[in-house]
Formats: structure tokens, sequence, C-alpha cells
């Protein structure tokens, strides 16, 4: 049965008629129901590590809108927090993370091996949507890629250019090399325990990988993922894994058969012609509309949808955003999307 599913089967190498689609952050808060939620919840946090009210707003947008995949509710920076770094977040700023600079700071971290304590209401959100998601929706786990996670947790916030972390990285390159193997190796025991509980697809979101240039991006992006993907493969034997190193550019060429991923998700920034003829060709492919269009709607998405559409019709693929939709967006525009990449099912 499962194999029946639209993104299991893209991600299978298949080509369909209709690409599968689901939106990043689709669970959050442009959504009114998300709001209502997260009031109930009090916080981010606690809404996070809150199963029932977690699997709820995954939920939400399935209801709504039908997506071919639920993502799990949940963040990146749970990972440094299981670590043992502490973690709070600033309304209207966003996260902040005790930092990462000394080895003296390194050793008060934990084990990767001692991440499961604190994420066990992690594993209970997925095995609540396991049971709750209709039979054709795919539920997809995820976790932040190793440098992403690393840049927030030296920078102890997010930078626009993840300076800090460039700094580390060049003035105490063990140390750095180190956070980063520490990340890994908890992102594999995290990411294979969400498969364990019912995850059915895993995406590795490494959101400032366009910050890595020439070789620092094989090193510190891509081999992370292919570590990450070699290991969960092995103990989960056929488990798809979606990786998406944003902003890549030219290094999303032959990044499947590097990593080992089965799909690479792709920016905005990528031509899709140009990521059909260069990336495509490797397997599955998942992007890539402007966020934008979630705001301002009208001709300019539909038009720009159906580029997308046909320049991946091909194939396999998965149609997604480039990022993930803004608090700013309006619902109307996500159904209209929708229904422009549908249109083809019509009749």
């Amino acid at each position: 049965m499962g194999q029946q599913k639209t993104i299991l089967r893209a991600l299978a190498g298949e080509t369909q008629d209709v690409p599968p689609i689901w939106m990043m952050r689709q669970a959050g808060r442009y959504l009114p129901e998300y709001r209502a939620t997260r009031a109930q919840a009090g916080d981010f946090l606690s809404l996070c590590y809150n199963p029932e009210l977690a699997a709820e707003v995954t939920l939400q947008p399935i209801r709504r809108y039908g997506f071919d995949a639920a993502i799990l509710f949940a963040d990146i920076l749970l990972v440094p927090q299981a670590l043992g770094a502490d973690l709070w977040f600033v309304t209207g700023e966003g996260p902040r993370l005790s930092t990462i600079t000394s080895e003296a700071d390194f050793a008060k971290l934990g084990p990767a091996s001692d991440v499961h304590e604190t994420l066990n209401p992690i594993y209970e959100t997925v095995r609540i949507l396991s049971r709750a998601l209709p039979s054709e929706t795919t539920l997809i786990g995820f976790a932040g890629a190793p440098w992403t996670v690393a840049t927030y947790m030296i920078a102890g916030r997010g930078t626009p250019d993840q300076g800090p972390a460039h700094a580390l990285r060049m003035e105490n390159t063990a140390l750095f090399e180190a956070l980063l193997s520490r990340i890994t190796q908890a992102t594999i025991a995290y990411l294979s325990a969400q498969i364990e509980a019912g995850a059915e697809v895993v995406k590795i979101f490494d959101s400032w990988a366009g910050s890595l240039k020439g070789d620092a991006f094989e090193k510190y992006a891509l081999e992370p993922a292919r570590e990450i993907t070699a290991a969960l493969k092995a103990r989960h034997p056929g488990i798809p894994i979606i990786g998406f190193p944003r902003e890549a550019g030219e290094k999303y060429v032959g990044f499947h058969a590097a990593s080992g991923v089965d799909c690479v998700a792709l920016d905005n920034s990528v031509d899709p012609e140009w990521a059909a003829a260069h990336v495509q060709v490797d397997g599955c492919v998942q992007g890539n509309l402007a966020s934008r269009h979630m705001v301002t709607g009208g001709d300019e998405l539909v038009t720009d949808t159906r580029r997308i559409v046909k320049a991946f019709s091909k194939g396999p693929h998965i149609f997604n955003l480039g990022h993930g939709i803004t608090p700013d967006a309006d619902p109307e525009n996500v159904q209209l999307m929708i229904d422009t990449v549908r249109e083809g099912a019509v009749g």
C-alpha cells in the first residue's frame, strides 16, 4: 500500500502526470488555526514538546488543503537543546542559545546517545501522526543539517552571514569539526528514532549551506549529509531521504550521487529549466516556487507554478516552495497554488 502514496512514488523515481505537493513550514503562523493552538500551548517550545498539540498543528494543513505529505511540527534547534545547550525564544526576534565558542563550552554538551530523553515527546508526536493521517498522506520527519545547526550553536542566534561559525571554522578547526561531528551523530540518532516511530521519509534542512564556498561545501555540507544518509539507510533499508542544501547553486549538480539522498530540494534562486537539465537528471527533485507568491498571489503565482510543473514534468518531481512559507502569506494563495498544480488532474 505504501508505494501507492504519490510522494513515495516520486522518491522512488517515478514520473507522474501531476506532481505530489507539500509545503515547507506548512503548519505555521499563516494559518489562524495554528495561531489558536499556539496560544493554547503558551509558547513555541511548549507547542513543540506537547505531542497532542504538535500533532494537531501538523494535521491542520492536511485537513484544510489535502497536501500529499505532512511534515512533523518541531524545530531544528531541539537537537542542540537535547545535547545540553540552553534554548529560548525571544518574541519577535527568534531563537537564542548558549554559545559554543571554546573547548570548555563544548565539554558541557552531552553525548549524542543521550538526546532521546529530551526528544521523546517528538517521537510520540510522530506516533500520533502515523495513526491519525489519512492513508494516502506521507509522513515526513526532519532535522537540521549539522552545519546549519552549528551556526546557531556557535553564534547563539541566527546571523545574516553565519560569520561567527565561519570564524570558528577558520580559527579553531578542531573544535569546529568536533562540534559538527557531535551534531551529526545526534542527528542520526534523532532521525533514526523518528523513523522507528513512523516517519516514512526524512528531510535534512541545510538552510545555510550556500554560505559554504569551495571545498568547505564538500567538507561541511556534503560530507555530513552523506554520513547521515549512509547511517540511516544502513539502519533502515529503503528509507527515502530528501536533502536541502539551500542556495547551493552549481553545487546542486551531483548532490544526489555524492550524498546518497533520494531527492534534492531546490531553493527558488535556481532556474527550474536549468535544474531539470542538470539536477533532475540524477533523480527526484523538490521545489521550487518562490515563497513570496504565497503573499502576493495573482496571475504571477499561477504562471510561475505552471512553469515549474512543466519544467520538471519529464522526471520525478515533488512540488514545493523554494523556502518556508512566511507568516504574512494568504491561505487563499496556498489553495490557488494547489489548484494550479493539480489542474492537470481535473477530469
